[in-house]
């Protein structure tokens, strides 16, 4: 029997100098979604399951960028994006560009369960949660006034993506990511968390990747997908495959980071931003929650 393991994420950026109340904060945020996860697995249930807990409980905190809290782009709307994919059958699904669905990565996991497809956006993804019986809301309910605030600075440094990656008793792994994208976007922009193999990627024979960062970046290398590839291939370890493919991304001039998770209970979350926001429960039951090194 495997023992179980979760990664998840809240965003990684230029985080300078938090104070120490909302630093706490966030990390109480990050130890939510964290036990949302962690208890699923604990009780025998499925990492899918999983890493759909811990996204659910990110995007449901307005502190972190997807569901409620999400950024604005620069029509000041929200257009969300969300994906999940599963290690064992390389299922995967997929939302871009949605406006007014509660949990994005709820639609996501409906695309991967009840369709055909992978990717569904903006309207037609909105239609189908709905015929799926998922919460459709007013695109006040995304509002945040910090959000808000941000856009009118553009602060243009702010990504911020949720995600999560997990290992069940079952030996299966899962990923899952979420996010509202970047502060001031064009309508229309997607980012690499709902690209299968750029943000998010499982794979029971190498890794589970979920990314956050400058999408363009991660989309034009593949990211998650190399990392898998890399160990699959050239054998190299999660470790040093991350911190490859990572350090691609800096050669491009981008920044960002993941969080990433093997078979043999391995977790790797590097960055190369100022911080990341970040919590993982060990294979061995050890928690760790961090912003900056």
């Amino acid at each position: 029997m495997t023992r179980p393991a979760i990664a998840i994420h809240g965003g990684a950026d230029a985080m300078r100098a938090i104070p120490p109340r909302k630093q706490a904060a966030f990390r109480a945020g990050l130890a939510c979604a964290l036990e949302a996860g962690y208890r699923v697995l604990d009780t025998g249930g499925t990492s899918l399951d999983a890493v759909t807990a811990a996204v659910v409980a990110l995007e449901d905190d307005p502190q972190f960028n997807a569901g409620r809290g999400a950024v604005y782009n620069t029509e000041r709307r929200h257009e969300l994006d969300a994906a999940i994919m599963e290690g064992e059958t390389l299922r995967a699904g997929a939302v871009a560009a949605v406006s007014r669905i509660r949990n994005p990565i709820l639609a996501a996991r409906a695309v991967m369960e009840q369709s055909p497809h992978v990717l569904l956006a903006a309207g037609g993804a909105e239609q189908f949660a709905k015929r799926h019986g998922l919460a459709l809301v007013p695109q006040s309910y995304f509002h945040t006034a910090e959000r808000l605030a941000a856009l009118r600075r553009i602060v243009k440094s702010r990504y911020g993506t949720v995600g999560a990656v997990a290992l069940d008793r079952h030996g299966n792994l899962a990923a899952a990511t979420s996010t509202g994208g970047c502060t001031g976007k064009l309508p229309g922009r997607i980012g690499d968390s709902p690209i299968i193999g750029a943000g998010t990627y499982a794979d029971n024979t190498s890794c589970a990747v979920s990314a956050t960062g400058w999408g363009e970046a991660f989309i034009r290398l593949a990211v998650a997908h190399e990392i898998g590839a890399r160990m699959r291939y050239r054998g190299d370890s999660l470790a040093r495959a991350a911190a490859y493919a990572l350090a691609r991304v800096k050669r491009l001039g981008a920044d960002g980071g993941l969080v990433a998770l093997d078979r043999r209970g391995n977790i790797a979350m590097p960055f190369n931003s100022l911080g990341m926001f970040r919590a993982c429960v060990h294979a061995d039951g050890r928690r760790q929650i961090g912003i900056y090194r």
